[in-house]
């Protein structure tokens, strides 16, 4: 459509001119005389015209009045038009078409040149063939999650030998889920894979099947297959799958929607009426509770290999492989490190080594020592500190009872998190902070535990009530906690005797509107006026608790806050020696 339409235009354009035969200005005057001029056309000191006999000429003339009289007495037909001083315009017109032409025509084929757009080829699969230089990531680089890892070392030696599987009637999975947090290590696992494995690997984004295009996603589906039976055995990474494999049907309306027809192409690909043998699927994601069902049965993804957050000990093998490179100064002890650290991913253990390494840096340390690793920590944890940031000496006061009040209520209360750190230092959006470190790693929470949390959460607006008899608006983010967790009590958890162990509310997440209509109602009115008692019931009786231990010990509540007043910040073991009377102050 291109060429032909720039051939019309060229074609329009460029239209053959007329000829005009040249003569002297004294051959037309006779012309003149003679009566055998029929029209001219006069534009400035050109003059171009048309014989009895039909020939076409010009010349050139100087201005001459009589001549006009002469060529009216000859009954001439005389037509004046402007001089044409754009001449420049006429070949740009002229050539304007053929220059598009030419410049659509090189856009193409440069194009066509490059290798990651080829145009013209919207199918094609944009996956990616890991070559021998790439694969600097093996199994060694990847710690804390030895489970994961033997499960897919298995997939490896399976490539390798087969024959050692396949003589028990075993045979290779065709698909391997690996499902987990985010930063929990699945990308740097499939990297991995692709490390240690000694045959073709091929690693795609979910987002890169989906185009503008109608069936596009389809076409790079069958694209990525039939590269990978070329290449079997082989192993195809897709990463971010749920971009690709959310549930059918889910679409407003009901209406066909791109990615279904992608889907639909990939669960045929991986098994459905042909076989293909020796290829292997590892997918990554960190919502598999959207992936359609017909994705996850065996057959397609014969494994579902979770990839959770490390414990102690896996904390401590990934703290050794981010701090291969890092000089380390004798006090650094990783173990206390990882004890600090629950609830770290492995990227947020390599952040926290990062960020260590900064601050030593920034200090002109020949090494890393341990303060650095627990300035690094708190910052990660509570945000850095906004020294500069001027508070009135009120502000402050206030600040300090707020945050004694919420430690020492977690001081005197059982089974609550230990005290780790207390500051005034503004951090973050916060004017002070609280952090709590556990000793343990935490996989289930008793009744006892949650409701000293949410005492403890109030304990910071009940001294403020306390002190100043009135309250500021810097208990919203606590108040906001102890309700959340008492609602979670009540409708998720079955804590209420009143309700009783009945959880309230489905929660159906529409894979396109998103979280906002995640929650569905299926309880009446009533019971929803009493969940909203139970809630309140909850809340202010734990208010109660934190009021009544902050006046009874209301001597170490000011020492806390003279503490903090003269130092500004507070670790564990110097609250201790406040509360448990070990140190004066």
């Amino acid at each position: 459509m291109i060429v032909v339409v720039t051939i019309l235009l060229f074609d329009l354009f460029n239209s053959k001119p007329e000829i005009y035969r040249k003569i002297v200005f004294s051959e037309f005057m006779d012309r003149v005389d003679e009566g055998n001029i029929k029209e001219v056309v006069i534009s400035g000191n050109l003059i171009r015209g048309r014989l009895t006999d039909g020939s076409r000429f010009e010349t050139y003339a100087l201005e001459d009045p009589e001549l006009v009289k002469k060529l009216r007495k000859q009954k001439v037909e005389i037509i004046v038009e402007p001089e044409d001083k754009s001449s420049w315009y006429q070949y740009l017109l002229t050539w304007l078409p053929m220059l598009v032409f030419l410049g659509v025509w090189f856009f193409f084929m440069r194009q066509m040149q490059i290798g990651g757009s080829k145009a013209l080829s919207f199918g094609k699969s944009r996956a990616r063939l890991m070559s021998d230089q790439q694969r600097k990531v093996t199994f060694k680089d990847v710690a804390g999650i030895d489970e994961a890892k033997e499960e897919l070392e298995e997939i490896i030696e399976f490539l390798k030998d087969p024959h050692k599987f396949q003589k028990l009637g075993g045979r290779i999975p065709k698909g391997v889920l690996l499902v987990g947090p985010p930063g929990t290590g699945k990308t740097l696992l499939a990297r991995a894979i692709a490390g240690e494995a000694d045959v073709p690997f091929f690693s795609i984004s979910g987002s890169d099947f989906v185009e503008m295009f109608v069936g596009v996603g389809a076409s790079r589906v069958r694209d990525l297959f039939e590269q990978g039976k070329k290449n079997a055995p082989c192993i195809i990474f897709v990463d971010e799958i749920d971009a690709v494999g959310r549930h059918r049907g889910a679409g407003l309306g009901g209406g066909h929607d791109e990615r279904e027809q992608t889907l639909n192409q990939l669960l045929v690909e991986m098994d459905g009426f042909e076989t293909n043998e020796g290829v292997i699927i590892i997918a990554a994601t960190n919502r598999p509770d959207v992936l359609d069902p017909a994705l996850l049965r065996p057959g397609r993804f014969d494994r579902q290999v979770v990839v959770p957050s490390p414990d102690l000990k896996g904390r401590i093998e990934i703290l050794k492989v981010h701090t291969r490179k890092v000089p380390l100064a004798n006090n650094v002890s990783l173990e206390v490190i990882a004890r600090g650290t629950p609830g770290f991913s492995g990227a947020d253990l390599a952040n926290l080594v990062n960020e260590a390494a900064l601050l030593a840096a920034r200090k002109n340390k020949s090494a890393v020592e341990m303060v650095d690793f627990e300035d690094a920590r708190d910052k990660v944890l509570m945000g850095s500190e906004r020294r500069s940031r001027v508070i009135t000496e009120e502000e402050k006061l206030i600040t300090a009872y707020h945050e004694a009040g919420h430690a020492l209520v977690a001081k005197l209360l059982p089974e609550t998190d230990p005290v780790h750190k207390v500051t005034i230092i503004p951090r973050g959006m916060a004017l002070g902070v609280t952090q709590y470190l556990p000793v343990d790693d935490r996989y289930m929470r008793s009744k006892t535990y949650c409701l000293n949390a949410i005492a403890s959460a109030l304990g910071g607006r009940v001294a403020e009530e306390i002190i100043f008899k009135e309250t500021t608006t810097g208990a919203s983010n606590d108040l906001e906690k102890a309700t959340e967790l008492a609602r979670k009590m009540v409708c998720e958890w079955g804590m209420s005797e009143k309700m009783g162990p009945i959880t309230f509310g489905k929660r159906e997440e529409h894979i396109f509107l998103g979280r906002e209509f995640a929650q569905r109602q299926n309880y009446s009115e009533a019971t929803a006026v009493e969940i909203d008692r139970e809630v309140r019931r909850i809340v202010m009786e734990n208010l109660e608790q934190a009021k009544m231990l902050l006046t009874k010990h209301i001597d170490k509540l000011h020492a806390i806050a003279k503490a903090l007043l003269e130092k500004e910040v507070l670790n564990g073991a110097e609250l201790d020696s406040i509360v448990y009377g070990t140190a004066t102050v």
